[in-house]
This record gives C-alpha cells, sequence and structure tokens, in this order.
C-alpha cells in the first residue's frame, strides 16, 4: 500500500470525534435521522461520504439556500416532446445517506419538504407515491454561529430528528496527525476514500435496524426514559419539555446504544448516555438561563442527576 494511502486509511480509522461516529451509528441502527451543529469545516460531508463507502450505501448532498424549491430535493415531472409524456425527474432524496447541508439557510417550505420525506420514507411527485430504498439516514446540518439570513426549524420539525449531534473542533494532537497526514506530499483534494474497508452492505444495515428493534427493554429501564422525559416538562429553567416522541426516540437510541456496546440488553446507563442528544433539541430553555449563557447539556446534565435510575 503505497505511503498515502496508508494516511489516508489510518485518518479515516483513528484521528477524533469518535463520539460523533458513535452518534450518528447509534442513529442509522435505530431508524432515525441526525441534526448536526458545528461550524464549517469540521469534516461533515467527510464523515458522510465515508461512512457510504464502509457500508456500501448511496450518498447525496444538497446545499440548502434562500432559492432551494421543494422539487429541487424531492424531484419533479419533466415534459418529454419526443414521447409527448411526462417523465419523472427523481432529486436527490433517493439514496440512502442524505447530507442536508446548513439546512436553516432553506425557506420553511422547503426545509418542510424534506421532513415530510423523513417522517413518511416516501415522495409524493405529481400526485404519484415513490417509496424510498431502505435504509435511509438523513444528517442536516446547520451553522450555530451564522444566523443571518436563515430560517430556523421550529420545535415541531425538530422534533423529526432522533438525535442532536454536536461536532466541535478536534482536539490539538487529533488536528495535528490530521494535518501531517493531508499535507504531506500531496494536496488537500486528493483525500481517497477507496482506502475505507466495505464493513456491511446496505441489505445488513436493514437486518441489524430490524434486530435492533427487536431487543426487548425491561419494563424499568422504559419507566427511567419516560420519567427522564416527563421531568423536563416541569424542570426549572425549562420553558418547554420534551413530548411523548422524546421518550420514543429515547428507548430507541438507548437500543441501539446497547447493540453498539455489544449487548442484546439496555442498561439504565445506555438511556442516560444518549440522553443529551436524544433531548437537546427537544426543549427550551427560559430566558433567563439563556442570558446566564447556560446551554441545554448544562439543564440536561443537572437533571439526569436528579432523576433515580432503577436499582439493579
Amino acid at each position: 500500500m503505497a505511503a498515502g494511502q496508508q494516511r489516508d486509511q489510518d485518518l479515516v480509522e483513528h484521528i477524533g470525534q469518535a463520539d460523533v461516529l458513535d452518534q450518528i451509528l447509534i442513529a442509522l441502527l435505530a431508524g432515525g435521522h441526525v441534526l448536526i451543529e458545528g461550524v464549517p469545516g469540521l469534516g461533515k460531508t467527510l464523515l458522510v461520504r465515508a461512512l457510504a463507502q464502509a457500508l456500501e450505501l448511496d450518498y447525496a448532498r444538497v446545499q440548502f439556500t434562500p432559492d432551494l424549491m421543494p422539487s429541487d430535493v424531492s424531484g419533479h415531472a419533466v415534459y418529454d416532446p419526443k414521447t409527448e409524456s411526462f417523465k419523472i425527474r427523481r432529486g436527490p432524496v433517493f439514496t440512502n445517506l442524505l447530507l442536508a447541508d446548513e439546512i436553516n439557510r432553506a425557506p420553511a417550505k422547503t426545509q418542510s419538504a424534506l421532513l415530510e420525506v423523513m417522517q413518511e420514507g416516501q415522495v409524493t411527485i405529481e400526485g404519484r407515491g415513490f417509496a424510498l430504498s431502505p435504509p435511509f439516514l438523513t444528517l442536516a446540518t446547520q451553522n450555530p454561529v451564522e444566523q443571518e439570513g436563515t430560517y430556523p426549524l421550529p420545535e415541531a420539525q425538530l422534533d423529526r430528528f432522533l438525535l442532536k449531534v454536536l461536532i466541535d473542533y478536534p482536539q490539538l494532537e487529533d488536528e495535528k496527525q490530521m494535518v501531517q497526514a493531508i499535507t504531506t506530499g500531496r494536496t488537500a483534494s486528493d483525500f481517497n476514500l477507496a482506502q475505507v474497508p466495505r464493513v456491511l452492505s446496505g441489505a445488513d444495515v436493514v437486518a441489524l435496524q430490524k434486530a435492533v428493534a427487536a431487543i426487548t427493554v425491561d419494563p424499568q429501564v422504559v419507566d427511567y426514559a419516560v420519567r427522564i422525559v416527563a421531568a423536563t416538562r416541569k424542570w426549572p429553567g425549562i420553558a418547554l419539555g420534551a413530548g411523548p416522541r422524546g421518550s420514543i426516540g429515547l428507548v430507541r437510541a438507548a437500543r441501539a446504544q446497547a447493540v453498539l456496546a455489544g449487548r442484546d440488553f439496555v442498561t439504565p446507563d445506555d438511556v442516560r448516555e444518549i440522553a443529551r442528544p436524544v433531548l437537546r433539541h427537544r426543549i427550551t430553555l427560559a430566558p433567563e438561563l439563556q442570558i446566564e449563557g447556560q446551554s441545554t447539556d448544562d439543564v440536561l446534565t443537572a437533571l439526569l442527576a436528579k432523576v433515580e435510575a432503577p436499582r439493579k
């Protein structure tokens, strides 16, 4: 193997953002969608491309802009003068892994079109329904810094995402390894994802999703998850708590967390570890906490410390 190819493989396998990758895999196993929040240039597109390569899945990317129309995402009918009939031109949502880059830059109508596809698993074009081939995972990104010219997602639409993943700057040592790997003896544009090993197929992913959904969760663990979500509705400093979809999402994600840990049963620790990504976009802080500079994760950490876990 050439030195550059070895560096590519080492970079994908070993350098940074392990928690982010784990959470995206949890969403994939649970059959949910992910909202990723982070500043530009942190490798979100590379992550999706590498995941698609490893799982032998189709991949598409849509850059959301203020002039993007719903048909640009879902597809539309095109008149063919030769046959004097309309042909369906399928949009980028007809894929397995869809990266919706900067989703909050598109108007509400386009956002809603994508979120409807995420919920229904099908696209309606000219009155005809077209089912998406499973698995289908949307990874929507938004920039937390630049808010000018954006259309923030309302709470009802945020609730459609199983997880909200925060991607931060890499650690210093990780960034040094990445820079060394990318800049040695070549341009930065020739990163070779062909070196990412294929570990599963699309059919394997669908089978895993079914297996994860079939895992039995002890009633005490379900009760713990529901009590956590219910606590957000009356916790001081939370103006709007999570709804029942939060409880459902927490149990679904906890199943996938257990499988990723190599277990066929869910523990209270699984629920606790995945609670922040499941709930951070489903709650709204009171203005006084926002003024104090507290984050949703700060509040959720305090809440999780107070909700009693079931005893073994």
